[in-house]
């Protein structure tokens, strides 16, 4: 349809047609691989709470300390949703109401770093999220950007050349997160440079935050973070929010911080999120380690795979990735926008994706990037990760007709339509006792 048709559209028909598009969404990724690095299925438990009448609701404020009345009961599961995160991370403080991993970090920008401050992060083209760019919300606050040198045969910080950058610009604040996140961040290594020159040390683990809070990638509150922030929907499975944690170095670092969630980046903070977040957290404390543990296994084994199938996958000799995450060079065959397209046309659902030291554009990119999370979070392991890769061959290699493809695929998927590494209803009524 087009934009007159759209602008033309009676009421009633209007809603005909949103319901059918999301039938239509909802079937496609029914039958579909989703590899999004940044995508998760919530638990049945925690997807009822979306709906539930917390979602008409307003909060602003703290816990007890509301600008609104009727928050009573709401306030016990924000005060028990915060314990649990502090708990699952091990972190002094917590604040769940950032309304996405973006909003967290805007509220970091705010907290610790005025217009014309200098702050350090990596740069897009080696894997950086938008949030720390000069066009995305660090330039928009002002910030004078100063980035990471990379190692390229490593795909991590140069450490050595990064400890001479830090000495020379002195920033304020020092970011250290990613979008494409193959390897942990050599935080240990920095730590007494970046204590030396007085720098807030963040880490934004939006998207390995199920995998440290499962024990399994790296522990950066304990290797000189003073902060942490993530989203709450990628490797750690629940809705679509933010959260932000922290082991301050005094009392008024977290005071700042909180001044800056609220009310400086968040009014309400979406109730019906933040409950759905304490059951996915107290999830994770009894399934993330196990987990974590699989998606990692899955990742690896599928990024061997693909290179055997003949794929260039970037850190062949450290393993591939140690996270959820695997990037893959096309440029060969096609580039990254290309190779995306046709692994659609098949129902494998993956992203286009600048790789480090990157000739092309973020529109036409040299790679693909993938995640496992998703995949093993309907149960999917080693075995299937290795049919996968003789799917991404057959698409991209041997240019088989996606819609052949396509019919593999579908009944694969078949096979896996139930969560796992989450509680049954039941079971959840156990765990808390209240049965």
């Amino acid at each position: 349809m087009g934009e007159e048709g759209y602008a033309s559209i009676k009421p009633e028909d209007a809603v005909k047609f949103v319901y059918n598009m999301v039938e239509k969404h909802t079937e496609k990724f029914r039958n579909s691989l989703p590899m999004i690095a940044s995508e998760n299925l919530i638990s049945p438990l925690a997807r009822k709470l979306l709906v539930s009448d917390l979602t008409d609701r307003y909060a602003e404020g703290l816990p007890r300390k509301r600008y609104y009345q009727g928050n009573e009961f709401f306030d016990e599961i924000e005060i028990l949703g915060t314990e649990l995160a502090k708990k699952l991370f091990r972190a002094e403080e917590a604040d769940l109401r950032p309304i996405s991993g973006t909003v967290a970090n805007m509220a970091v920008f705010f907290a610790f770093a005025e217009p014309g401050d200098v702050y350090t992060a990596l740069s897009l083209n080696d894997g950086a999220h938008i949030s720390s760019a000069a066009f995305g919300a660090a330039g928009l606050r002002g910030l004078k950007e100063v980035t990471y040198p990379f190692d390229y045969e490593n795909m991590n910080i140069d450490v050595d050349k990064t400890i001479k950058m830090l000495k020379e610009v002195r920033p304020k604040l020092a970011l250290f997160g990613r979008s494409v996140f193959l390897f942990p961040t050599p935080l240990k290594e920095l730590r007494d440079t970046l204590e030396d020159v007085g720098a807030v040390v963040w880490y934004d683990g939006a998207h390995v935050l199920g995998l440290i809070a499962g024990g399994k990638f790296q522990d950066p509150l304990r290797e000189g973070a003073h902060v942490m922030t993530g989203s709450t929907h990628k490797t750690l499975p629940g809705p679509q929010g933010g959260i932000v944690l922290c082991n301050p170095k005094d009392e008024d670092m977290w005071k700042q911080l909180r001044r800056r969630i609220f009310p400086g980046v968040v009014s309400n903070h979406h109730l019906h999120h933040v409950a759905a977040k304490a059951v996915v957290l107290a999830e994770h404390m009894v399934f993330g380690a196990e987990y974590a543990s699989q998606i990692i296994r899955n990742a690896k084994t599928l990024a061997e795979a693909l290179y055997e199938e003949g794929f260039k996958v970037l850190g062949e000799h450290l393993g591939f990735t140690e996270s959820h995450t695997i990037l893959v060079d096309v440029r060969d065959l096609g580039g990254g926008a290309w190779a995306a397209e046709q692994l659609e046309k098949a129902n494998i659902i993956a992203n286009k994706n600048l790789i480090p030291n990157d000739p092309g554009t973020s529109m036409k990119p040299s790679g693909i990037r993938l995640g496992t999370q998703e995949l093993t979070r309907i149960g999917m392991k080693e075995p299937q990760m290795r049919e996968i890769a003789e799917y991404f061959r057959r698409v991209l290699i041997d240019k088989e007709d996606p819609e052949r493809v396509k019919t593999d695929v579908t009944s694969l998927k078949s096979q896996f339509q139930k969560i796992h590494y989450c509680f049954k209803e039941e079971e959840a009524y156990k765990f808390w006792d209240l049965a």
